[in-house]
């Protein structure tokens, strides 16, 4: 039996630049590890959910792992919070929340703040507080993103998100989506004000203004949901799992999951994380663990920054982290794809497709050696996200008889 590695190139999806000569950020990028991994191998095109469904990261690595997010998502705060280590109780509701930037009108200016890098654990320090009965905890994550969980009595998930996930508009009002959330509505829309009185003469933000920068003055909240339930991952496939992510919302999710989450030093959920390491680090882990979750969050970081040049840059540096896995095709299963495609033309998710790898040694050829959207689509894969731990079992030997 062989070892599994599945490299999740987050928002690795693009469409043509005019910047690039109409090629995506991956067709125009220098690639060489990454081509002759795709020659040694199937290639083809995925979608993580299924065709034109515009999946976030959380959905999307569920279906990745093999769970129906149809059935277990209960929304992206649970993940969010647990990743970041914040302890949930039955009855919690949890958030994602972003620090952003708004104008005295609560119009949004910036989403993410100008990427805060700083400071924001003083501004989450100052949000704890209580509303009309109910706990109101919160935690920075990484950037502009925070974990948020109400705790009180007769609280409910069903409530409508407050971000209008675009700047130049006004930051929503909650609303209940079913009767029993209006009192967790109400709560939220007090909470978002609060935020913004709090926030918008903050020291920090004081600061930030001197030095030119966009002040965190509001937090958004999104995702609203409950702690899911999910099948232990190891058990469901009889596999040690561990997974090496930088963003609060992976960890969570693959904690949840019973895999291991490994500390890995330089890694950021940034632009600037340590590729090399996480490479390094998962190949050395393969002496302890059967299956190996990557998550490289920076292309889609560069996604949704519009910033095709960037991206293509990002994907350069991923190209000379993954040299090391040529080495180790004897003994490991490896799938290369994205959670998502974040074309830099639209700056978001999308439903486009994204090109898919898995390699290793004895496998089948079908004569592709360019790794990116348009080649990929010659390729002798179209799959779905509910396929890639099948695929992945099979191909490392793993896989159980069906039928006699």
């Amino acid at each position: 039996m062989k070892k599994i590695i599945l490299l999740i190139l987050d928002g690795l999806g693009d469409r043509p630049l005019d910047s690039l000569g109409g090629k995506t950020p991956l067709q125009a990028a220098r690639k060489k590890n990454l081509n002759a991994l795709s020659s040694m191998g199937m290639v083809g095109l995925l979608d993580p959910i299924s065709p034109g469904i515009r999946p976030g990261s959380d959905t999307a690595h569920l279906s990745l792992l093999g769970y129906d997010p149809f059935k277990v998502y209960t929304g992206r705060g649970p993940f969010e919070a647990l990743g970041l280590g914040m302890e949930l109780k039955p009855g919690d509701i949890a958030f994602r929340g972003n620090f952003a930037t708004v104008d005295d009108q609560m119009r949004v200016i910036d989403r993410r703040a100008g990427r805060i890098e700083s400071g924001t654990d003083e501004l989450a320090k100052s949000l704890n507080m209580e509303i009309d009965g109910v706990e109101i905890m919160v935690k920075e994550g990484v950037e502009h993103r925070a974990g948020v969980v109400f705790r009180g009595e007769g609280l409910s998930p069903d409530v409508t998100d407050v971000d209008p996930h675009e700047e130049g508009r006004r930051v929503l009002e909650s609303k209940p989506i079913k009767p029993e959330a209006k009192r967790t509505a109400e709560i939220v829309n007090k909470f978002i004000v609060k935020s913004y009185e709090i926030l918008d003469n903050h020291p920090v933000n004081m600061k930030r203004r001197k030095e030119g920068k966009k002040p965190a003055n509001i937090i958004m909240l999104r995702g609203a949901g409950i702690v899911p339930e999910i099948e232990n991952f190891n058990k469901k496939y009889n596999l040690k799992g561990a997974c090496i992510v930088g963003v609060p919302l992976l960890s969570g999710l693959c904690r949840l999951a019973g895999m291991d989450v490994l500390k890995v030093p330089g890694v950021t959920g940034t632009v600037n994380t340590n590729m090399e390491n996480k490479i390094r680090y998962a190949i050395d882990a393969l002496r302890d663990y059967d299956f190996i979750l990557i998550n490289i969050k920076a292309t889609d970081v560069a996604g949704h920054d519009g910033n095709g040049n960037l991206k293509k840059e990002i994907i350069e540096r991923i190209d000379g982290a993954v040299a090391p896995l040529l080495e180790n095709l004897d003994r490991v299963t490896l799938m290369v794809t994205g959670d998502h495609s974040t074309p830099c033309s639209v700056k978001d998710h999308t439903g486009d497709p994204l090109p898919v790898m898995v390699v290793t040694e004895g496998i089948r050829r079908d004569g592709i050696d360019q790794f990116d959207e348009i080649s990929a689509a010659r390729g002798s894969l179209r799959i779905r996200g509910s396929d890639v731990m099948n695929i992945l079992m099979n191909y490392s030997e793993r896989a159980e008889k069906f039928g006699a």
